[in-house]
């Protein structure tokens, strides 16, 4: 142990390695999409960690944090300005701060609490990746319904690791990648194993997660759909005429008259007009879903029993609306304003902007449309890793992701949220249909190949035969489980070092009183 404490960083190195990690960690998610260097932006973070304490620790992490939500979350600036950045990005790293204080105290304590070879590379690293973990599930979650964006998990769409997320679900690929890192930098901690040993351990380890197959997927059917996007504006502060957005997608669902298909699906906010209330709007579904001989899914605004809901419509010509799903995860501080009067005197102009708050949907989020059962989710409702899970509970057969990124532009956001919906066809064993106001929209095979996809900002529709699944995968089987189970592997084991820690104090200062008491008589 002394060998790693001369080889600590002094604070000032080790902020700067944290400062820099933050952007290399972010360079592993879309649009760069280098998965390879996610581990090592969290090799570095964890290595600037070495030898410090909780509170130098929180400070590092800090700084880590900062660093990498900057960074990643940096399109909010586009339409929205700097303040609601950095206020989310100051949140997360709040909370990034506490996990890696809690990490800092493993890596410093946990070699001397578990001292052989296998406990300061058997144990450690898992205990550091269920802590950085169970920090990913709170902020998933909580508060006002979480943040389910910069999850290890997610920069590992189009990595060779991805197929394991049909395993181990999001939780659990995060872990895997945090382990291996972790490992890594556990490895060069072990000046005392040869060089080839210390190089032969992680590529082993790399080369049995490989050979890992991916899980197989049954076909119980298919279903010709059709996918479009109008290429509308339908931002929050959109200025467009009210209508223009159901004429984009209504002009951009004509030239496929005459094509058989199943279903038309539109994307969230595909109607800016309430068809429920406003027989124009429905005039015009109607006509297009009779002469598709197909039912829509369009996502609209509805007022009901005096809320407002982010809505999602089965319809179907002559009938209407015979089913709905209300978006069961509104975003907070963007489709509503949780405890407003608590946040309004920090920002009443931005808070303002947000005149009329988003009710949480309690529906149910299946559609069958016609014997096929479709997942149905809501922009930001497809990184809600219980949401996904409820879906399969219902027997879906297919995920219709309907989202509208048009507050976003050309930046990073659609192509992050592109990258959560690929690996939910992983997951969950399905195709997912990401279908945006302005893209990125794909069908994602469920192995989480592209079946199709569209340009940015240009109207389309995508017409594809895609396969139906009845496949219930280890990770939808086991459900959050694994997440429960890794992160309570990390707390237990800090919890652990905790208690060395202050044996290892009270033993100390009894020495010390010991000595200076001997070191007295001796004066006498």
């Amino acid at each position: 142990m002394k060998a790693q404490h001369r080889g600590r960083m002094p604070l000032w190195a080790s902020l700067v390695m944290a400062a820099a990690a933050g952007p290399v960690l972010d360079a592993g998610f879309p649009d760069q999409n280098w998965w390879a260097l996610a581990p090592v932006g969290v090799a570095a973070m964890l290595a600037a960690l070495l030898g410090r304490g909780a509170w130098s620790g929180l400070l590092v992490g800090l700084v880590a944090g900062l660093s990498f939500w900057l960074t990643h979350i940096i399109w909010i600036t586009l339409y929205l300005g700097a303040v609601p950045w950095l206020g989310l990005a100051g949140i997360e790293s709040l909370f990034f701060a506490v996990g890696m204080s809690l990490i800092a105290v493993v890596l410093r304590v946990g070699p001397r609490l578990w001292p052989s070879t296998w406990g300061r590379l058997g144990v450690v690293p898992v205990v550091v990746a269920g802590l950085w973990t169970a920090r990913e599930a709170l902020t998933a979650v909580w508060p006002y319904g979480g943040f389910a964006w910069g999850r290890v998990a997610l920069s590992q769409s189009e990595s060779p690791f991805g197929s394991l997320v049909a395993w181990v679900g999001f939780s659990g690929l995060s872990f895997i990648v945090v382990w291996l890192a972790a490992l890594g930098v556990q490895l060069v901690r072990e000046q005392g194993m040869a060089l080839l040993r210390r190089l032969a351990i992680p590529v082993a380890a790399i080369a049995l997660l490989l050979l890992v197959p991916a899980w197989p997927v049954h076909q119980s059917g298919t279903t010709r759909l059709a996918a479009v996007q109008g290429a509308s504006d339908a931002g929050l502060f959109a200025q467009t005429a009210p209508g223009q957005i159901l004429n984009d997608h209504a002009a951009a669902t004509l030239p496929l008259v005459g094509e058989k298909v199943d279903f038309v699906v539109w994307p969230e906010n595909g109607s800016d007009i309430d068809p429920t209330r406003y027989p124009q709007a429905a005039k015009v579904l109607d006509y297009l879903s009779d002469a598709m001989d197909a039912p829509i899914i369009a996502g609209t605004i509805t007022h009901r029993d005096g809320s407002f809901y982010n809505t999602s419509l089965l319809w179907k010509a002559g009938q209407g609306a015979v089913d709905w799903y209300d978006k069961a995860h509104p975003v907070p501080f963007a489709e509503y304003v949780p405890d407003r009067a608590f946040w309004r005197p920090f920002a009443p102009d931005l808070i303002d902007l947000i005149s009329r708050d988003y009710a949480i949907g309690t529906r149910d989020n299946i559609f069958d449309i016609n014997g096929i059962r479709a997942g149905i989710s809501i922009c930001f409702d497809i990184a809600d890793d219980q949401l996904v899970h409820d879906m399969i509970d219902g027997h879906a057969d297919i995920i219709l992701a309907q989202t509208n990124n048009a507050d976003f532009g050309h930046t990073d956001e659609n192509v992050q949220q592109l990258a959560i919906a690929r690996l939910r066809a992983m997951e969950a064993g399905r195709t997912v249909v990401n279908i945006s106001t302005v893209g990125t929209s794909a069908i994602i095979a469920p192995d989480g190949s592209t079946i199709d996809r569209l340009p940015t900002w240009v109207p389309g529709s995508m017409v594809q035969t895609v396969p139906l699944s009845d496949t219930v995968t280890p990770a939808m089987l086991v459900g959050r489980q694994i997440e429960w189970l890794v992160s309570g592997l990390g707390l237990a084991g800090f919890a652990l070092c905790l208690v060395e820690a202050r044996r290892t104090r009270s033993a100390f200062g009894i020495r010390r009183r010991f000595y200076a008491g001997r070191a007295a008589r001796a004066g006498r």
